[in-house]
C-alpha cells in the first residue's frame, strides 16, 4: 500500500505559511538535536518544544531563560522536558505530538498529582496546537492528541512566536483561558511582519509569561 501523504485542498494556505517559516528560521539557526531530561516527580513539569534548529537544552530563545525565570516565580517545584522531534525543515508536527503526548502520559501515570505547563516556540507552538486539537492543523499525518482525562492537568500554555497566530487560529476553547500568546511587534511569523530578527527577540515576555503560569498554579 502506498504510504504517499495527500494534503487536503483546504489546508494548503497554511501549508504555505509553514514553508515561509522553515526558510525565515533555517536562516536564524542551525539544526541541533535535543538533549534528554530527566523524570521526576516535580509538583509542575515544564514541557518545552522548541522552534525550528533551536539550539540549547530546552532552547536558547526561548525556553531555557523562561525555565529560568518560571522557576523563580512559581511557587511550586519544578522540572523540564525537552520534546524530543526533528525541529527541522520536515516540519514533523506529528513526530512531535507522539512524545509531547506520550511524555505527559507517562508522567500523568507516574507522578498522580503532577501539573504541567507548555511551552511552544514557533515550529514548537504549532507542536502544542497539534497536541491540543486545533482545528488548522488537526488533520497532520501521525498526530497525537492529548487525551481528555489528563487535559485538566495543563495548569498553563505559553506560545511565543506562533505561526497559528497569524492565520486566526486559537487553542481548542478548554484552554483558552489558561494559554498566553505573545507575538514580538513585526514578527512575520505570529504577526505578519517584516522584520525578521524580531522572531527570536522574546526577552522582554518572559516575566509576563511567568506570572501568567504562576497565577494559574
Amino acid at each position: 500500500m502506498s504510504g504517499r501523504k495527500v494534503l487536503l485542498p483546504g489546508n494548503w494556505r497554511i501549508a504555505w505559511a509553514f514553508a515561509a517559516l522553515l526558510v525565515l528560521t533555517s536562516a536564524l539557526f542551525p539544526l541541533h538535536t535535543p538533549q534528554a531530561g530527566a523524570t521526576w516527580c516535580a509538583d509542575v513539569d515544564v514541557v518545552v518544544v522548541r522552534g525550528t534548529g533551536e539550539p540549547g537544552w530546552l532552547g536558547d530563545v526561548v525556553g531555557n531563560p523562561l525555565y529560568g525565570m518560571l522557576q523563580d516565580r512559581l511557587p511550586v517545584s519544578t522540572s523540564a522536558y525537552p520534546v524530543a522531534y526533528p525541529a527541522d525543515h520536515s516540519f514533523n508536527l506529528g513526530a512531535g505530538t507522539q512524545n509531547l503526548v506520550g511524555h505527559l502520559n507517562y508522567q500523568a501515570a507516574t507522578c498522580p498529582g503532577q501539573r504541567f505547563v507548555l511551552v511552544g516556540y514557533s515550529q514548537g507552538a504549532a507542536v502544542v496546537h497539534a497536541a491540543l486539537g486545533t482545528g488548522a492543523v488537526n488533520w497532520y499525518p501521525g498526530r497525537v492528541q492529548l487525551p481528555g482525562d489528563i487535559a485538566w492537568r495543563v495548569s498553563a500554555v505559553l506560545l511565543f512566536g506562533d505561526p497559528m497566530r497569524a492565520i486566526g487560529w486559537g487553542v481548542p476553547g478548554e484552554y483558552a483561558g489558561r494559554t498566553g500568546n505573545w507575538c514580538t511587534g513585526g514578527d512575520p511569523i505570529c504577526g505578519g511582519g517584516a522584520n525578521a530578527a524580531s522572531h527570536v527577540a522574546y526577552g522582554h515576555s518572559f516575566v509576563a509569561a511567568a506570572n501568567f503560569a504562576a497565577d494559574r498554579i
